[in-house]
């Protein structure tokens, strides 16, 4: 891992000039000389700065129902405009140009072998795979670039590719990918965090139950032919035996959860291993989640099963809490993983939690994921983010063969979401139990992915590919229940009848089915290129 995080670093300096430039119009820089490419170190130096733009720690969850921030978000109640400009446009061609000018200058290194020559171009195309889908997540029909480009390219005019085409690219990409790069073990500690063929593979899964999913409830396309391959890929990831779930759901997302150890892990963000070997730092735990700008809803916390498996309108577990750390009283182990409870080591002014303060964390409750007081201290973490891992592989397989065949077996349950509610100490989902309890199959699989990757930025667009962004985000936002004695009087709130924390009221919310499911193009661009037509609505 130390020497990876070596190259990212000697890559970032070489390359930083690249990422000041316009995607398509990028002058020629150093990296793409012609007697640059010549050795397998040259392709994998190239090959780095690819690897930079990973996402690192955000709050998407604001945009949601799970999440809320310091203020209202304008992408969660509906108030947003159309911008001018806009990273999550113009970022994912910097890294296209990125990957394009790989896979077209890559072949010169003949004296790297044709074998690195692949792995590499593997490497590239997956990152413009990953970039497609980013696109096509928000925008729907973009314009697909295969190449680079300079000022006199046609292609800087070209009007959008429909959707299904760009998938067809982005499964082509993964395909290569997954038959070229090494597995996990190949890779092994030396070359932990670089891409592997069963995060191709497990990537693929997230692509093709989002799209499989969204055309089904959006009523469009060919949903059975992207669920099917969900279920291929995924399956695929389960046999090869790469990896497995990590036993503390907890340390997943501290120190002790990195590196080839956790096999659970496919894709990380890596920050790195010292002061002295790092890429960069941040101060996601003090600076996102104990200050406020990422707190979790009374929504989120409700869909925490008991341990018997039922929710908490129906379990006989369930008893209506008298103080905060009573709303953790037989529940799934991963809302006590996820969400901050009395006692909990907090922060270096404050060792112990007590209760969230409200005067930054609006709802009366804090996120745990990534908390860590030594990271308090410095403010300077390289606690690795985890991007995707093998429990959404097994969500990914149980959801999409649900989708696919009406129906999910016994025996597919144990295999994939049993084996998460195994670790989270809950009852077992079976096709009896949700008979005899009243239960839907389809909403349990939804809640387990909603619990099981909740702080991790799924959940908004989850309910933008099941269509119920257009139900759940109108509603008002809630938060704890008012502990008064807990929380005190210092800090002013808004309360619903029944003494919820009121964080923002439905009147303040909305959300146009006919707009929302897709984000506006940056006005610039369709400036730039008249044949870009903004989305309906906006």
């Amino acid at each position: 891992m130390k020497s990876f995080i070596k190259y990212i670093s000697l890559t970032v300096a070489v390359l930083v000039g690249v990422t000041a430039c316009d995607v398509n119009r990028l002058p020629e820089t150093s990296i793409s000389d012609a007697t640059f490419w010549r050795s397998e170190a040259d392709l994998k130096s190239a090959a780095n700065y690819l690897y930079t733009f990973l996402p690192g720690f955000n709050n998407e969850d604001v945009w949601s129902d799970d999440a809320v921030g310091l203020a209202s978000n304008s992408i969660s109640d509906g108030s947003r405009l159309a911008p001018a400009t806009d990273g999550n446009y113009n970022t994912p061609y910097s890294l296209i140009r990125a990957a394009n000018n790989i896979i077209e200058k890559a072949p010169k290194a003949t004296a790297a072998g044709q074998a690195a020559i692949d792995r590499y171009t593997a490497e590239a195309r997956f990152f413009r795979a990953w970039a497609y889908f980013s696109l096509v997540q928000k925008y729907g029909d973009v314009p697909l670039i295969l190449k680079t480009l300079d000022d006199t390219s046609p292609e800087l005019t070209a009007p959008a590719t429909a959707r299904a085409q760009i998938y067809e690219q982005i499964y082509q990409d993964l395909d290569f990918a997954a038959g070229k790069l090494p597995t996990p073990t190949a890779l092994g500690s030396a070359d932990y965090g670089r891409i592997s063929n069963t995060a191709a593979l497990a990537f693929k899964a997230r692509v093709a139950l989002f799209e499989g999913t969204r055309s089904k409830f959006h009523n469009y396309g060919n949903p059975n032919t992207h669920l099917s391959a969900a279920v291929a890929a995924a399956k695929a990831v389960m046999d090869s035996k790469q990896h497995d779930l990590f036993a503390n759901y907890f340390n997943l997302f501290q120190y002790e959860g990195e590196g080839r150890q956790n096999r659970e892990n496919i894709i990380v963000r890596q920050y790195g291993v010292a002061v002295t070997d790092r890429v960069s730092t941040h101060a996601y735990y003090r600076g996102t989640l104990e200050n406020g700008n990422l707190s979790p809803t009374k929504s989120l916390v409700d869909s925490y099963l008991m341990k018997d498996g039922l929710p908490i309108s129906q379990s006989p577990l369930y008893k209506t809490p008298t103080t905060s750390l009573e709303v953790f009283a037989n529940r799934d182990e991963r809302m006590g993983a996820t969400i901050m409870k009395k006692g909990d080591s907090y922060m270096g002014t404050k060792p112990v939690f007590d209760i969230a303060p409200l005067v930054f964390n609006k709802t009366g409750f804090t996120f745990r994921k990534y908390s860590n007081l030594d990271d308090w201290v410095t403010q300077a973490s390289l606690m690795d983010r985890v991007i995707l891992r093998y429990a959404e592989v097994l969500l990914t397989y149980a959801e999409a063969k649900f989708e696919l065949e009406g129906q999910i077996s016994d025996a597919d349950l144990n295999i994939s979401v049993n084996l998460l509610r195994d670790r989270a100490k809950i009852a077992r989902l079976s096709n009896a139990f949700v008979g005899a309890n009243g239960l839907d199959m389809r909403e349990e699989l939804r809640r387990e992915r909603r619990v099981e990757l909740a702080q991790e930025s799924f959940r908004y667009w989850d309910i933008i590919r099941w269509k119920t962004a257009e139900t759940e985000l109108p509603k008002p936002v809630l938060g704890n229940y008012f502990f008064k004695d807990e929380f005190g009087t210092s800090v002013t709130v808004n309360l619903t009848a029944d003494k919820y924390i009121l964080v923002q009221n439905a009147s303040f919310r909305k959300f146009d089915p006919q707009r929302d499911y897709l984000w506006p193009l940056p006005i610039n661009e369709i400036s730039l290129n008249s044949n870009l037509k903004q989305n309906p609505k906006w």
